[in-house]
């Protein structure tokens, strides 16, 4: 009887073990993405908005990713964020950023009906006379109601701000256009 050694059996059914994991490796990864994850994945929208208006004395850079998901053709619910940066000259500056909550209803393919709540974070500092600085830091909510007319991916609109009050110091108006983009 011919002697065999342990480590030469151990190490051929390593390698056996080995070469099984990487031929059948992806047939078993391809068997894990099972039709709900694809499915979940074609519903959903990835989109936003970019930003700016410079001017003499001012800036105003925005950049607000956002994803959806939609559940059939007429409803759909997603979340954003938003960063922002005003400067206006001797005036003041400030770092808007935060995150909002979105709700669309298409009643039919051309009107969209919207919902979205938003919580931003303000840290603004306030130049007054000469060279006197006054921080000022606060949070800001929002519930704007909203109503556009949409052609394929670009919704064109306007949305009031239910929660806006003349001392506002975020949004200058109750009113705001919106133009939303969804791929």
């Amino acid at each position: 009887m011919e002697y065999v050694n342990p480590l030469i059996i151990c190490m051929k059914n390593q390698f056996l073990k080995l070469l099984f994991l990487l031929t059948f490796a992806p047939l078993l990864m391809h068997a894990q993405d099972t039709p709900k994850q694809s499915e979940f994945w074609k519903n959903v929208q990835f989109g936003g908005g970019i930003g700016a208006a410079v001017g003499t004395g001012f800036a105003d850079i925005t950049l607000a990713p956002s994803a959806i998901y939609n559940f059939n053709q007429y409803v759909a619910m997603g979340v954003g964020l938003q960063g922002s940066y005003v400067k206006v000259r001797d005036s003041h500056d400030a770092w808007i950023y935060g995150g909002s909550l979105l709700a669309l209803f298409n009643p039919i393919e051309e009107v969209q009906i919207s919902a979205e709540l938003e919580q931003v974070r303000v840290n603004q500092t306030l130049r007054v006379t000469g060279l006197e600085k006054i921080k000022d830091n606060f949070w800001n909510t929002a519930l704007f109601l909203g109503a556009g007319y949409r052609t394929g991916n670009v919704t064109i609109g306007l949305r009031y701000n239910v929660l806006f009050s003349e001392d506002d110091r975020v949004y200058g108006d109750a009113f705001m256009p919106f133009v939303r983009v969804f791929f």
